[in-house]
């Protein structure tokens, strides 16, 4: 079987895609770690990361990990980075166009992309608890509050992920992330609600929740985390169970 490229950003992820399936895995300068990398190349440099791919074998790609936009300044492109930078520039300023035009540059230069669902079909967040906590009547009807207000804010592609809190919303996610989202705000007594965004590609970005995230939210004081089952992805489900019943909260998983 031919290995699957991985291109590795920062986080969990892209250590549990290469124990799921043989990787060829290419870090991505400052954000992936080195030691999980076969090679290490610069976010500009496509051309570089397409010829490693072809190298290795490689047929499909999968992108996973955590990934900051860099600044004009600080980009290092090579020709083909260039050709593909100047084609990202129009969905540059949202998180969902941007990553779905990264997915098509993928797609154009011959490779198939997949989710990290498609990997590792068992992240994918289920209907219904992970732990033994579950919420009761009146904050499942503030998790509905926080699931039209998450969508609403996805369409502005900000962010994937609210507070919510006395039936009301307390906090929105932006650049910063879900950790910055919890500190800006006395999140005590809080929900936080994470969903996907309204149209993006699925293959990439999904709203992520692991064992960190519920220290996180633990050390902020909340009653819960809630996701959109079926469209989010929880790292390392048991230690992440475990770690939520410890902390008296609830991880739970419902539709939208």
């Amino acid at each position: 079987m031919a290995p699957l490229g991985l291109i590795a950003g920062g986080g969990r992820l892209p250590e549990i895609l290469r124990a799921a399936r043989p990787c060829f895995t290419i870090g991505l300068e400052g954000f992936a770690d080195p030691k999980l990398a076969d090679v290490s190349i610069a976010v500009g440099r496509a051309g570089a990361i397409f010829e490693a791919l072809r190298r290795a074998g490689c047929r499909e790609v999968v992108l996973a990990g955590y990934f900051r936009r860099p600044s004009f300044a600080a980009l290092r492109v090579d020709r083909t980075g260039l050709g593909v930078l100047l084609r990202l520039l129009p969905g540059w300023g949202g998180d969902a166009s941007l990553l779905a035009r990264v997915v098509r540059e993928f797609e154009r230069a011959g490779f198939r992309v997949l989710g990290a669902q498609d990997v590792a079909p068992a992240l994918l967040a289920p209907e219904g608890p992970a732990g033994a906590r579950v919420p009761d009547a009146s904050t499942r009807a503030e998790i509905a509050v926080g699931f039209a207000a998450a969508i609403a804010l996805g369409r502005t592609q900000r962010g994937q992920a609210v507070l919510v809190k006395d039936g009301a919303v307390l906090a929105r996610e932006g650049r910063g992330g879900t950790a910055a989202m919890l500190r800006s705000a006395d999140a005590r007594g809080a929900v936080l609600i994470k969903a996907a965004m309204p149209g993006q590609d699925r293959r990439v970005d999904l709203p992520t929740i692991g064992p960190d995230t519920v220290v996180q939210a633990r050390t902020a004081g909340l009653r819960g985390i809630a996701l959109e089952a079926g469209a989010a992805l929880i790292l390392d489900r048991a230690e992440t169970a475990a770690a939520a019943d410890a902390a008296g909260l609830f991880v739970f998983g419902a539709r939208v």
